[in-house]
This record gives structure tokens, sequence and C-alpha cells, in this order.
């Protein structure tokens, strides 16, 4: 079954008649607002000037000052960006981005290597013993944790 939608004057009304009053204001001035006639160039062609200013080229008919070395600035940083977003984008034959084996989150551990060294705690690894006698427990257990990190 289809409801009609209602109009809800709650909370929604105030800023409503409040954006409608800010449109009308400025509706008001912009289309009562005189503007001046257009200013050009003389007839003097405008792309082919920018063009000539752009490269500091001679030819131009309107005098203008030279962005030679602003554009190949910004030339330089656009190359820079292309080139570090392909470097970051490319990916090896198998799907795997290229170099992501050296950003590790977890210290720099390999995975393969602390899988080793968890499974025997008798291997020499960096983890320590220790044992959870705390009566406030349950049961007290043997667990080891690496060095320089909290047991949850």
């Amino acid at each position: 079954m289809t409801t009609r939608p209602r109009l809800n004057l709650g909370s929604h009304l105030i800023p409503g008649l409040v954006a409608l009053a800010l449109f009308v204001v400025l509706a008001l001035v912009f289309l009562t607002a005189s503007f001046p006639a257009p200013q050009g160039f003389d007839g003097a062609p405008i792309t082919p000037s920018i063009g000539y200013a752009m490269f500091d080229l001679a030819g131009g008919q309107i005098p203008s000052e030279s962005f030679l070395i602003a554009f190949e600035i910004i030339d330089l940083v656009l190359i820079a960006a292309l080139a570090a977003a392909v470097m970051l984008a490319r990916r090896e034959g198998d799907g795997k981005l290229v170099g992501i084996e050296e950003i590790r989150t977890d210290g720099g551990h390999s995975r393969d290597s602390t899988t080793d060294a968890d499974a025997d705690p008798d291997s020499g690894s960096d983890a320590e013993v220790t044992n959870d006698t705390d009566p406030n427990t349950a049961t007290g257990s043997d667990t080891a944790t690496p060095t320089g990190e909290e047991a949850n």
C-alpha cells in the first residue's frame, strides 16, 4: 500500500525558510546589478597571445611577461607525480604489488621466520616464558610473550 508523502513542519521549517530568503536576496542583487560594457583587447586575438606568452615567444599582439619557467616547473612536478603513481601501482606477474615485501607493520619480521619461532619456544627466540599465577584469574598458565609486549 502506498502512502502519501507528508510535509514535516518540525525542525526543518526554519532552515528551509532561511535558505529561501537567502536565495531571494541573492537573486535580487544579481538581477538588479548593472555591469559596465565588457572591455576587450581592441580586436587582438587572445588565444595566440596566451600561447606566445606561455612559451616566451615573440609574436603576440598583447604585451605580457614570460611563463616559460612556471610552465617547466609544473611540467617536472607532473612528470614526477606520474612516475611515482606508476611505480606504486605496478604489479608483478603473480598479482602482488612490487616492493610490498619491504613494507612491514609488525616491526620488520618476516611472517615465515616468526611462525617457526612461535611454534618452538625452546629454539632460542626472543620470547620469554612467564608464569601467570595470578589468584584473580580462573587458571594459571605458562604463556610465551615477545619481549617488550604486554600479554592480553
